[in-house]
């Protein structure tokens, strides 16, 4: 059912919706805290948001700044950006001030929209949804930039990553057909649309024509129950989420029904404890592996029915797309070498916004083709059949005494030892030696002892330090600069303590 002044059926964010409103109109689309809209009403507010963009001075190729908290007044702005082909650029509303300057500075919005102007915004919104406006969508086309996410990466200052229509739809679709969504799921979404794991999920739900809960403003300690009330199905998780489910899953009174079908991990590895956990607690749901970058948003995803098979691989290329291998020189190397992952095809992004230096180390052409790739900086190996296996991101591997080792490695024998909740390793450093910092109840020499079976003596850190609450960053991974301050400062205060020690003699 076509819909007035709608755009021509192509891949487009916005009629990702429209055709999901034309098959089920009145099916539930998103909901959040306070209730929820059909498919047929969320069009109808994202058509609201457009007219209301336009009115004002919003037009085709500007950017739209909004730093709102992630609910469905927010998924409709999203959908209303693109209709009038501007760009929409997701801030998460913790930001602070110096970054959102940086990211202001970089977008140049034609409109920023705040949490402060949001009920007054949204007042004038729902005025044009009460008088049924229609935003014609007909010069909007799939190489035109939808979104802008900013990623920290490895610098100061963060980059925004250049995502066009036909890119993310590519994505969307295909994780879509890899992970199985049915028209019958609820997913229940955590994560904010700033994060491309919480933006994907509204758009994959429209996809599928499925139900997105976005619970990003629910209580920690609420959040099973709610998980249950909605009756979930899929529920995309990182390691730190997944620990917090585990322990309320703990603490019922009595088994509940449960109706989760897949549990969708991505941002770190999924401790094997902590998956064994969640299958035990939701008996009969499928735990995915999966690994990507924003720049391409998912290079690979263990194909649900395969869980239990090849464990220490996070799959194979999503559909449509290749993974390759490549050495210092560019070139392929056999299977089963190590090398720098590479990502080629429909779903790579064209680059950063307005970094062309950056963009040319990270996109490049394939030398043959000129397809361009992504070259992801993170070591891998792919097996026989094609299946990928992540080691370590430039970031994570290190040399101690001439030896190459990787954080990641370490960490995971630190959450194999029972009661280590989190871990995150602190590599060498000027006169700081190797030392990892974890959330246990365990005593620190206990931790280091335990390190001593699962690793070979070099790769066993000199000092471990016990914290009452792990740091995080917003999306759930270890807080690196965080953690190394944590280090240096126990690293400085032992230090002051040898020296008042010594002068005391």
């Amino acid at each position: 059912m076509e819909q007035s002044g709608s755009s021509p059926r192509g891949p487009l964010v916005h009629t990702l919706l429209d055709d999901a409103a034309a098959e089920r109109p009145d099916a539930p689309a998103v909901r959040d805290a306070r209730g929820g809209w059909t498919y047929r009403e969320t069009v109808d507010h994202s058509h609201a948001v457009a007219a209301w963009l336009k009115g004002r001075g919003v037009r085709p190729g500007d950017r739209v700044l909004v730093q709102w908290p992630t609910d469905r007044r927010l998924a409709a702005v999203l959908y209303g950006v693109s209709r009038v082909g501007a760009a929409l650029v997701p801030i998460n509303p913790d930001t602070r001030p110096f970054q959102l300057q940086a990211i202001v500075t970089s977008a140049e919005p034609r409109l920023v929209l705040t949490a402060d102007d949001r009920d007054l915004a949204w007042k004038e919104i729902e005025d044009l949804h009460g008088s049924g406006a229609r935003v014609d969508s007909s010069g909007v086309t799939p190489e035109d930039l939808a979104v802008l996410v900013y990623t920290s990466g490895s610098t100061s200052v963060p980059k925004g990553v250049v995502e066009p229509h036909a890119q993310v739809v590519f994505a969307t679709r295909a994780l879509v057909a890899e992970l199985g969504y049915r028209a019958d799921d609820v997913v229940f979404c955590r994560f904010p649309v700033s994060w491309d794991y919480g933006l994907y999920k509204v758009l994959m739900c429209a996809a599928a024509g499925c139900e997105i809960v976005l619970a990003g403003e629910e209580s920690d300690l609420t959040l099973l129950r709610r998980i249950r009330e909605v009756g979930a199905t899929v529920v995309p998780i990182v390691p730190s989420f997944a620990t917090m489910i585990g322990k309320l899953a703990d603490r019922e009174s009595a088994p509940a029904e449960n109706r989760i079908r897949l549990f969708t991990n991505t941002g770190a590895a999924l401790a094997p404890a902590t998956a064994t956990r969640l299958r035990e607690a939701f008996p009969g749901a499928v735990v995915v592996r999966q690994y990507g970058q924003t720049e391409c948003k998912r290079i690979s995803v263990m194909p649900p029915g395969e869980e239990h098979e090849r464990p220490d691989s996070v799959g194979r290329a999503i559909r449509g797309t290749r993974v390759l291998i490549l050495d210092p020189d560019g070139d392929e190397v056999p299977a089963g070498e190590l090398g720098e992952i590479v990502a080629a095809g429909p779903h790579v992004m064209p680059g950063y916004w307005r970094e062309p230096e950056i963009s040319a180390r990270t996109f490049r052409p394939d030398p043959v083709t000129g397809e361009p790739r992504l070259h992801t900086g993170d070591f891998g190996r792919l097996d026989e059949d094609g299946y990928l296996y992540f080691h370590g991101r430039v970031d994570d591997m290190f040399k101690r005494k001439g030896i190459r080792m990787s954080t990641l490695e370490i960490e995971a024998a630190a959450m194999d030892i029972e009661g280590v909740r989190a871990a995150g390793v602190v590599p060498p450093s000027g006169d700081r030696d190797l030392a990892i910092c974890v959330e246990t109840d365990l005593a620190s020499h206990v931790v280091l002892r335990e390190l001593a079976q699962r690793l070979e003596p070099l790769k066993v850190p000199s000092l471990c330090h016990v914290v009452e609450k792990f740091p995080l960053t917003r999306h759930g991974k270890n807080a690196t600069k965080e953690l190394a301050a944590i280090i240096d400062e126990v690293v400085a205060a032992r230090a002051r303590a040898a020296t008042d020690r010594a002068a005391t003699r």
